[in-house]
């Protein structure tokens, strides 16, 4: 008898402790499994929704921009560093190339005051009166990202970020709205939280990742599968040496008319301006 209630206390136990008896919305083990995806994805369309709903965040413009182009100040000491490792070893090829890398991050490195003030006016006009418009979104990292989030902060303004888990750890910049800053797995579900309340989206130079968000925008405003908002380019030189659309349109692959599809801008108050202009304000 008292080894039957033994073997009975043992396997209550091992029921107590087996992953089956979890509570399925606790069991990360079970939320991680493959057959999950579906709604995991759905959590990462809802959790963020649900958030802006009670933040009341009724439209955004969406910042794009490169992670490496940081202020002035901090490209500057970059390029010393790289100069100093290129005068320990004057004729080593890849610090010559670093070199010329930070130089070229010096020069685009004014984009970074150039989008924290535009943050700052969209902020100031959006959020004047507590109505949450024209809200900033960006990814949320480093670089122009966190100029767009440190526009919207200088003027004590909400901002959102829309981290991404990466093999290379992405942090949050200090900048963003607390209660406005997620972190995604799944890149899709991000794409279109991007996209979803946006008014405007304002693209400064970048590498693949702002080509691969430029170039969704892009396609979904060409094929009329989002609402109509102005796609806003800054840096006419540095976009028309990297993308030929003119080219692309003279092959044929486009047409004429989606050259109209964006718009270049020097300074933050041509891009505003042209936002109003869009949205006939």
């Amino acid at each position: 008898m008292l080894n039957e209630e033994l073997e009975r206390a043992k396997n209550l136990e091992r029921i107590l402790h087996s992953p089956s008896y979890r509570v399925a919305y606790k069991d990360v083990e079970f939320l991680s499994d493959p057959d999950l995806r579906p709604v995991r994805m759905q959590l990462e369309l809802l959790k963020p929704e649900i958030a802006f709903e009670k933040n009341d965040i009724r439209s955004t413009i969406v910042v794009f921009g490169s992670t490496r182009i940081v202020e002035p100040a901090a490209a500057q000491r970059n390029l010393d560093l790289a100069r100093a490792r290129l005068a320990d070893t004057p004729d080593d090829r890849r610090r010559k190339r670093d070199v010329a890398r930070a130089e070229r991050i010096v020069a685009k490195s004014p984009f970074y005051d150039v989008a924290r003030a535009f943050a700052r006016i969209a902020s100031e006009h959006g959020q004047r009166q507590g109505d949450n418009q024209w809200v900033i979104v960006t990814g949320g990292g480093p670089g122009i990202m966190e100029a767009a989030n440190r526009g919207a902060y200088d003027v004590k303004a909400k901002s959102i970020g829309l981290n991404i888990r990466l093999p290379h750890e992405q942090a949050p910049n200090p900048y963003i709205t607390p209660e406005l800053c997620f972190q995604f797995h799944y890149f899709a579900m991000r794409k279109l939280h991007f996209l979803l309340r946006a008014k405007a989206l304002v693209v400064f130079p970048g590498g693949i990742g702002t080509l691969d968000e430029l170039f969704d925008a892009l396609t979904l405003r060409q094929t009329g599968r989002m609402q109509d908002v102005p796609i806003i380019m800054f840096g006419r030189d540095y976009w028309e040496k990297i993308i030929d659309f003119s080219r692309l349109a003279d092959e044929g692959t486009i047409g004429d008319a989606d050259l109209d599809l964006f718009r270049y801008a020097e300074t933050p108050e041509e891009a505003w301006e042209m936002i109003l202009r869009f949205h006939g304000r």
